[in-house]
Formats: structure tokens, sequence, C-alpha cells
């Protein structure tokens, strides 16, 4: 990837991030971790690329969200072989995917969490800290060599600082890629796009002029309906228009964006940036180029009216167009044919957020450092989530089992196995029969490995988009607890105003005109103590750290 710019100065940082960013000064592994006796079938000289084998049996407890698509079972090759490999059984709880929140909050909160508590992405970790229920894994990560090696080999030092809490430590292990990567875009018909003489678009003004041709050629239809919309109405679209045009929006809304420019963090909504944004799905909205129930239909909706040849554009992430377009498409016009645009560009530039470095990774329950195998542990966590081996088994499985891989590297899958479209004819799924390439573990790793999995066309849309500049880090603004206390309590409030507001103006269901008076009042809601809070803490940390 490009070197990281300013890309105008701007980066957005989430708000409950804001709370974990704090001085990272001092060495990792402040508990002089080399000294612990709970040493209980802990590997002697364990380094980074070594197998991790325990020195007798062991086992820990999983906290495990269960996707209904391809629900945990007993038999998994996935389970049998870490014990193989390892010596280590894992005894998982099983939770629902769509309870797996709420369920991970109860059972934190009675003390009564697994030791590894899965699937917990950066900022989720924020809500137990005080109770000092989770690991403060920053003091231990000398026990994992494959962690640190990569964090170094990868630049990944700010992205690390960025999940610090007050007290300088971090309290969940990432999943780490090795370079930012996007998956999500808006996915176009390319055969309308071949039938009508047009080039794919690559920002936001072209994608603006290729619907207007579109709609031309058909006008009773609206060329672009979205979807993503169920959680959060435009959670995706505006998330991913909002790097183009230099703000934070949609699934990635903060209520502080640091401006480099101004060297403070802002108010959001408050920015030009956000206005325009605005004015330009109004205007898409407005001319009958946008689908309006885009911000309120459920996903099958506007899968059908895609696949039926009622829209043209949707958006899409790489599995989107293997697993529900291509598949629907073929039902109902079996010529079309279906891409990601390159992620589109816009006055910004062509940027992407280097957050994307890290994801999905795990808590550990604090009380697991009193076990007699705490350093095993540690030993099995790092191998099994951090080393290219246990990154490549648990997303492809077991060679000659569920994958061939030749002398060069590339990887197939095994004749009789299917994942993702790329062995249609395959009886078995690597996710249902196996337990492989799995939320809980499947996530970071090297580009080489991320990539394995690639259609031609999503390869090709990761090349477009290698030489974008990356928008800065914002810089370290740790809140005290009083602060974090203070932005919690008006956090959701103006969160919910911005998105409320934000899908009104676009509908035309309140009037351009009265923007200057929504900022008045996302301000009196407390954006501007907000963000005079966060700029305190910033200046704080500043004069402390220098």
């Amino acid at each position: 990837m490009s070197q990281r710019t300013r890309a105008r100065g701007l980066a957005a940082v989430a708000a409950l991030a804001l709370a974990l960013t704090a001085c990272s000064g001092g060495s990792e592994g402040d508990e002089e971790t080399s000294g612990l006796d709970n040493r209980t079938g802990a590997m002697e000289d364990y380094a980074a690329g070594d197998q991790f084998t325990a020195t007798e049996p062991l086992s820990f407890s999983l906290l495990f969200s269960d996707h209904p698509n391809y629900p945990s079972q007993d038999d998994w090759l996935l389970w049998s072989e870490i014990t193989a490999r390892t010596d280590v059984t894992l005894d998982p709880t099983l939770v629902p995917m769509s309870d797996y929140e709420q369920k991970r909050s109860l059972l934190i909160g009675a003390g009564d969490a697994p030791d590894i508590i899965a699937k917990t992405y950066p900022g989720q970790e924020d809500a137990f800290v005080s109770s000092g229920a989770i690991l403060p894994v920053s003091d231990y990560v000398d026990l994992m060599p494959n962690f640190q090696q990569k964090v170094a080999d990868w630049g990944l030092e700010a992205n690390i600082d960025q999940l610090r809490q007050a007290d300088g430590k971090f309290y969940v292990l990432p999943g780490l890629h090795e370079a930012p990567w996007q998956d999500y875009s808006i996915a176009l018909r390319t055969d309308v796009l071949d039938e009508l003489g047009l080039d794919v678009p690559t920002s936001w003004d072209e994608f603006r002029t290729t619907l207007e041709a579109i709609k031309e050629a058909n006008p009773d239809e609206y060329p672009f309906s979205d979807r993503f919309s169920e959680t959060y109405p435009g959670g995706n679209l505006l998330n991913i228009a909002a790097l183009g045009f230099g703000t934070a929006g949609g699934w990635g809304y903060n209520n502080a964006t640091w401006d480099g420019d101004a060297d403070e963090f802002v108010a959001t909504a408050a920015m030009p940036e956000y206005k325009a944004m605005v004015e330009y799905f109004h205007g898409l909205v407005a001319d009958g180029l946008m689908d309006p129930e885009s911000f309120t239909q459920d996903d099958d909706s506007a899968i059908q009216k895609f696949v039926t040849g009622k829209s043209v554009a949707i958006g899409a992430n790489a599995q989107s167009i293997v697993n529900e377009y291509e598949p629907g498409l073929a039902s109902n016009a079996p010529e079309a044919t279906v891409a990601k645009m390159p992620f589109p560009c816009g006055d910004a530039g062509c940027v992407l957020n280097p957050v994307s470095q890290t994801e999905n990774g795990i808590m550990i329950n604090a009380d697991a450092a009193d076990s007699p195998n705490f350093v095993a542990m540690m030993q099995f966590i790092d191998w099994l989530f951090y080393s290219d081996e246990g990154q490549e088994f648990t997303k492809w499985g077991v060679e000659g089992t569920t994958f061939e891989k030749a002398a060069d590297g590339t990887r197939t899958l095994a004749a009789d196995v299917d994942y993702v479209g790329l062995n249609p004819s395959g009886t078995k799924h690597l996710q249902k029969d196996f337990g492989f390439a799995g939320g809980n573990f499947a996530y970071g790793g090297a580009t080489e490995l991320l990539w394995s999995t690639f259609s031609e066309d999503e390869i090709a849309f990761q090349e477009s988009v290698a030489d974008y500049d990356m928008i800065d880090l914002a810089p370290p603004a740790p809140l005290d607890e009083t602060e974090s206390e203070q932005l919690a309590l008006i956090d959701t409030t103006l969160r919910d105003a911005v998105s409320q507001a934000t899908v009104q103006f676009i509908l035309g269901q309140r009037d351009l005109s009265e923007w200057d008076a929504f900022v008045a009042d996302y301000e009196a809601k407390g954006a501007t103590q907000y963000v005079d809070i966060v700029n305190g803490a910033r200046e704080r940390y500043v004069a402390d750290n220098g």
C-alpha cells in the first residue's frame, strides 16, 4: 500500500475508541511475565513460527458466536484437529449469533465468562474494563511472539495505540491485517453498462453520471436501490461514501472527527463535508436515480430488485456477489454479469482507512491469569490466532483433507469441498461440515492469505485500490473516567439525532434550507460539549507526553 498521507488532514475516530487511546510509553509486558510461575503445559522456548504443542493435555473454555448458516457441530474437524496439533481441547459455550453481544455482556457481568471471549471488535471491550472483569492483555503480549512480530513487521503500532485505555493498557487482542483492505463498495450490472457503452465509474461524480445514463434508458426504474439499512439506515452506503467526502457516516459515524488542518477534533455532523455528502444523496433521490426505499427496505427486497432487473446498482461485499447476486441473476437473467466498482473517489481523493488493519478479535477473562496454565493459554492463542500456520489452518482447514497446496503456495479446495462458490460441485462445505473459515477465528493475516479465497473479480477490485492513500489515524485523546461517563450520556442522543435527520434530508422529508437549524440543535444537544471534552483530553495528552 502507499504511504499514509493526510488526505486533507481528516481522520475519523470512533466515539468509544476515544476512550481507548492513551500513552503508549513503556514496554509491553509490564508484569514481568517471564517470571510467571503458572506455566503448566507451556512450552519452554516458544518463538514466532513454532508449532505450539502443550507439554500436557489442557482444556480452555471459549465463548463462541454460533452462526445460523453453519451452526457448530461436535464432530467438526476444526475441534479435533486443534487438539491433535496442540494437545488443547476447546470447550465452546455456544451462543446464537443474534444474541451474542447481549449474552457476552451478561456472562462477563456475572463473572461467568469463559477463558477466551471470541468475536469482539475493538471498542466493544470498553464497557468491561472498569469492572476488572477482562484481562489487560498488553501486560502479557511478550508471551505472544507471533502477535508482536506482526505488529512490528506490518507497522501496526499506531493501530494498537488506538486500543489503549486511559491507564495506557489495551484489553482486546484484535485481528491483524498486513495491509488495509476494503470489502464493501457498490455492485453494478456490468452487462448493462456494456450494452449502453458506459465505463465502470470510479468516483461519486462518475457514479451519478452513470446512473443518469441508465435512467435515461429505463425511465420507469430506479437504477440504484440499496441495502444494508436494516439496523442502521444507510449504514454501509454512508460509511463508504464518507471517506471520499472527507468525513464519517453510517456504520462508521463518530461524533468527533479529527481535522488535521485545524489541529483539533470537530463535531462530525456540523462539518461542511458531511453536509456535502447529504446533499449528494439527496440529489440522487430527488432526481429519481436512487430508490428512496433504500433507507427502509430489508436486504431481501433490495436483492430481489437487483436480480430481477428492477435496479442496476446495489451495495455489496465480496460474499454478497458470490452468494446472493450471481445465483439470483443466473435464475432471472443468465447473461447478466456483476462486479464491484472500484472504491469511489471523492473530493477528499482516493482514500482508504487504515483502521481496517485491526478488526474482530478476542478478550480474555481476567480470572484466567490465576490459572496454573495461563502461560500455555497465551501461547496457544498466539499460535491459533496470529501464527501463519494457525491462520491458514482456521481459514482453509487441513491440507490433504479440505484443501491442497501447490509448490508455489497456491491453495485449492479438495474436490468434494466448496466455499464461497470456489468449487460449486463440492458435496461438502468448508464451514458447515468442517467448521473452518468461521467468524470466530478467520480474521486477519497476510494479504496473500486474505486474497486466497477471492474470485478473480474480487482480486481485481483489491488491486484497483492498492495505490489509494491512507487517511491518518486520529491522534490520542484518552479520556478519564469522568469524561467517559459524560460522553456516554450524550453519545447515543447525538447519534440518533444525526441518523434521523440525515435520512430526512436525503429523502426530502426535511428541506435542506433547515440544515443550519439542524446543526444548531445538534450542537445544543451536546455536540459542542462532546468535542470540547475530547479536545481537552487531547491537549492533556500532549502536555503530559509531548
